[in-house]
């Protein structure tokens, strides 16, 4: 990991801009950040001083030591990675920070615009490296919003302002729901974008074996995810596929990024994994980024790419059971010329029937439950009313990166359309009994998940929860989020809509709190590289 010592010139308290190639920010040190930390605006940070945080944004951003000050009267900074400035130091006058280097004043601002952190990590004083971190970091007297992924200080509408562009990544094509390229993902009030019901039934709850707080944690669901909704004249019907795909709420041009509090509220983008199933980021710099030009494009689709050097779905947004008339999952969703987008909820109660009017007794089975879903991939083939569910064994649909994950062939996944039931109804006849129809699922997702617990969870889901049934039909409305979709949705890496990450061409090297490689670029007259302040990048 480079620290790259940022150089400001100050006219009436303001920063000028500096250009640092990046798009998507958020810790980049060893530090582990839990899922529910993402609503905590200290979590973007790894605190080793308790002070205020100045973002420089694109990933980088000083701590002022707030015991330094009461003791010397003048202050210490810290970089991102604990490590002392040296030569830097801060003072307070009233309600004005100042931070000065060797040579004069670096930046000065409002103490009112600073988020203030507790201590979240400690780290090796003989090596620098990070040996614990908190689960939870609970931000003290911050006065002020906070913009937690920007800078506190930075004038955005200057004229060394930089113009991040566009993405090259302009939309994956690659999964049963295709990418609606238009989709603003924006954050409608009263949404399921709102705050969350929802919240952990403890301040420090047990992790399962993912790193997530475990699903009892949260306490019970709130009453209106199982109110009857089977009269409110909303019908609709599911499809079911686990294609592996990245999903198409990973890539930055599917969700809200116009500002950094849209981002935030649009609950950023979703998490996608590499082929060992640990979390990568989700968009970082351009291939062809440089001083002159500033872009984002997004880890690579493994069904894009036909191998396992990108970004598959996370293994844990398999569906779930919450009770026995209850289960959580994550679907492909209307666009949102249909009223869906990226990180909506939806409370859907199965009402018997089937979406070709041919009801089974897996249907009739089914009747009366509800789901909460959540959007995770949009698309123009999903018609209004319509979710294509998560699940594995339900089939890969057009695209298949399951087979690179887990090495077992498109022959071995069941029916292209329809997975695992499908052969089986296909072998057993079309109108058998649900005890068959189940027994005969589960014997497939123990042949073919049985190293992947869980699509082993999510497939055996299907057949007892779900009860096999076949493209059923249920009333629906948006609702807001529960936390634990929330949570396993939200990227914990690309917490601000910027950052300085390079792009790898191999994903399945990267290992949990492995530090991401970075880049850097200036404009003439600010690189603090040369002495001259000339243009150039820092790999």
């Amino acid at each position: 990991m480079n620290r790259t010592t940022f150089k400001y010139v100050t006219a009436a308290g303001v920063m000028a801009a500096f250009c640092a190639c990046g798009d998507d920010s958020g810790s980049t040190s060893d530090a582990v950040v839990t899922p529910s930390q993402v609503s905590n605006p200290c979590s973007p940070y790894t605190v080793f001083h308790a002070g205020r945080i100045l973002d420089l944004a694109a990933g980088e951003y000083w701590v002022l030591d707030e015991a330094s000050l009461q003791t010397a009267g003048v202050g210490d900074v810290y970089d991102k990675d604990g490590k002392k400035l040296e030569g830097y130091r801060y003072s307070l006058e009233g309600d004005i920070v100042s931070i000065f280097d060797p040579e004069e004043l670096v930046v000065s601002a409002s103490m009112q615009t600073l988020l203030r952190c507790d201590v979240n990590a400690t780290i090796d004083p003989y090596t620098g490296e990070v040996i614990k971190s908190s689960e939870s970091s609970v931000p003290v007297e911050s006065s002020g919003a906070v913009n937690p992924g920007s800078s506190a200080a930075v004038n955005p509408g200057s004229s060394t302002a930089v113009n991040p562009g566009s993405s090259t990544d302009s939309g994956d094509p690659t999964s049963s729901g295709a990418v609606n390229p238009g989709s603003s993902g924006s954050v409608v009030p009263g949404s399921s974008a709102d705050v969350v019901p929802e919240s952990s039934s403890s301040e420090d709850p047990d992790l399962d074996e993912n790193g997530f707080p475990t699903l009892e944690s949260y306490g019970d669901p709130p009453a209106e995810y199982t109110k009857d909704i089977l009269s409110n004249g909303k019908t609709g019907w599911s499809s079911r596929y686990w294609d592996a795909c990245k999903p198409h709420c990973s890539i930055r041009e599917n969700v809200d990024a116009s500002s950094e509090e849209a981002y935030i509220a649009g609950r950023m983008t979703a998490r996608n994994c590499n082929v060992h199933d640990v979390e990568i980021p989700t968009f970082v710099l351009s291939s062809n980024v440089s001083i002159y030009y500033l872009g984002y494009e997004g880890t690579p689709s493994a069904c894009t790419k036909g191998d396992a050097t990108g970004s598959f779905t996370c293994t844990d947004m398999a569906p779930i059971q919450v009770t026995e008339n209850l289960s959580y999952g994550y679907v492909a969703a209307p666009g949102a010329q249909f009223g869906g987008g990226c990180g909506k909820c939806f409370h859907l109660q199965f009402n018997g029937g089937n979406h070709a009017n041919d009801v089974k007794e897996t249907h009739k089975a089914l009747k009366g439950k509800h789901m909460i879903v959540m959007a995770s991939n949009i698309g123009y083939d999903v018609e209004a009313g319509q979710y294509d569910m998560l699940v594995p064994g339900g089939g890969v649909g057009a695209f298949n990166a399951l087979s690179t994950q887990i090495g077992v062939p498109a022959s071995g996944l069941g029916a292209n359309g329809g997975g695992f039931l499908t052969e089986c109804q296909s072998s057993l006849g079309w109108d058998n009994t649900v005890e068959a129809y189940q027994q005969c699922v589960i014997k497939k997702c123990d042949e073919v998940f049985k190293d992947w617990p869980n699509l082993l969870r999510g497939c055996h889901w299907f057949a007892e929860w779900y009860m096999a049934a076949d493209n059923p039909t249920y009333n629906w409305e948006e609702v807001e989020c529960p936390q634990y979709l929330i949570d396993h949705y939200t990227t914990t890496i690309n917490t601000s809509k910027e950052n300085n990450y390079k792009q790898q061409a191999d994903w399945s090297t990267y290992k949990k709190g492995d530090a991401l490689d970075t880049l850097h670029c200036w404009r003439e007259g600010v690189n603090p590289r040369d002495p001259n302040g000339g243009p150039g990048c820092d790999p």
